[in-house]
């Protein structure tokens, strides 16, 4: 699936991971079967691995894991949205640029 760098979050571990979290969270919702979310899969490991310690970093997999999915309003994946004290910051639809998802993290882990 992913670097162990990235965190693997479901319906259970959400809540804890990411709303509770005191560090930024990234979330990459994604299925298996999508071939944009495959594309960005690398971009993803590369940000765990550049922002470690810094930003949390994990994927959500929206066949898996519904409940999360739809509690977020995910229609379109790859979905990536940024946490900052359990709130959506920034949100990305589709395969973006990893120099976008570096700026905003630089915004938000300052």
């Amino acid at each position: 699936m992913a670097s162990e760098a990235v965190l693997e979050l479901t319906d259970d571990n959400f809540e804890s991971e990411v709303v509770q979290s005191d560090k930024p969270v990234l979330v990459d919702f994604w299925a298996e079967w999508c071939m944009p979310c495959r594309m960005l899969a690398p971009t993803i490991d590369e940000l765990a691995k550049e922002f470690d310690g810094k930003v949390k970093v994990g994927k959500v997999d929206t066949d898996s894991n519904r409940d999360v999915s739809v509690k977020f309003g995910i229609s379109a994946i790859p979905t990536i949205m940024l946490f900052k004290d359990g709130q959506v910051v920034r949100k990305f639809v589709g395969v973006t640029p990893k120099q976008e998802f570096v700026n905003e993290l630089k915004k938000i882990a300052g």
